[in-house]
């Protein structure tokens, strides 16, 4: 065991039902996500999705970590889908249905998504969507939008494939998937604050489509934070203090310095 303090989550996910915005009309047949929710009333609110296999529940100690104003809001949506052995554990959550096996190329022994489009990640996006449109009436103000593995793919996904408002958004140990998609609204994005880490030894992402990730954001004009540290698929000390950091600089951060 190392000195530093781990903060490892293979996984996000979390949700409970919130308001409606004025002048939408309710919609009882539309599947919203479950939603666990920490902290204050907000704003400003912070999104954070799960990885695979995991749940919204395990990302509740991140409130203790996360330098975040007494009045901001945590909010953790749980994933639509159940896992089941051998691709995840009884009981785990997901956002679809990851065979990450099935896109191990020859000769290589960590999966690239990136010329995928899996047929979840749409869904998830839009339920996430539907999310974001309520939380924009209440509280409102400020939204960073993140999640973890899995979770920060369906972010980025609602990202760069609608017009959304957020804050920033946040990657933790993610990568791209549908590339080229992707990048055609990179651009769009111009000026927007983004957090990304990624473990150089990171055996169940590759490392590289990270920072492939990281160069192509940078280039299209987005305010790229990257952190790259000495480790695996996971959320280390090292990565909260760059994120408290981060937020402070957005203006989201902790109250007290």
């Amino acid at each position: 065991m190392t000195r530093r303090k781990q903060f490892a989550f293979v996984a996000l996910g979390g949700v409970a039902v919130l308001g409606i915005a004025a002048l939408i009309v309710w919609r009882p047949w539309t599947q919203r996500l479950v939603t666990i929710v920490r902290g204050g009333k907000g704003p400003p609110t912070f999104v954070l999705l799960h990885g695979y296999g995991s749940s919204a529940e395990q990302w509740e100690p991140f409130t203790q970590t996360i330098a975040f104003p007494r009045s901001g809001r945590f909010v953790f949506p749980q994933g639509p889908e159940t896992t089941v052995p051998p691709d995840g554990p009884i009981g785990g959550r997901a956002w679809w249905r990851l065979d990450l096996a099935s896109h191990i190329a020859p000769g290589h022994s960590v999966p690239d998504l990136s010329a995928t489009r899996p047929p979840g990640i749409k869904t998830a996006a839009s339920m996430l969507g539907t999310l974001l449109r309520d939380l924009s009436w209440s509280p409102g103000g400020p939204l960073v939008l993140g999640g973890f593995s899995q979770g920060s793919m369906v972010a980025s996904e609602l990202v760069f494939s609608t017009d959304h408002r957020i804050a920033a958004l946040v990657i933790l140990s993610g990568t791209l998937v549908d590339e080229a998609t992707w990048e055609q609204n990179f651009s769009r994005r111009r000026g927007l604050p983004v957090f990304l880490s990624h473990g150089r030894s990171d055996a169940i992402l590759p490392f590289e489509v990270a920072d492939r990730f990281r160069s192509k954001l940078q280039r299209a004009g987005l305010d790229v934070t990257w952190v790259p540290f000495n480790g695996g698929h996971e959320v280390t000390e090292e990565v909260v203090i760059a994120l408290n950091a981060f937020l402070r600089r957005l203006g989201a951060g902790a109250d007290a310095p």
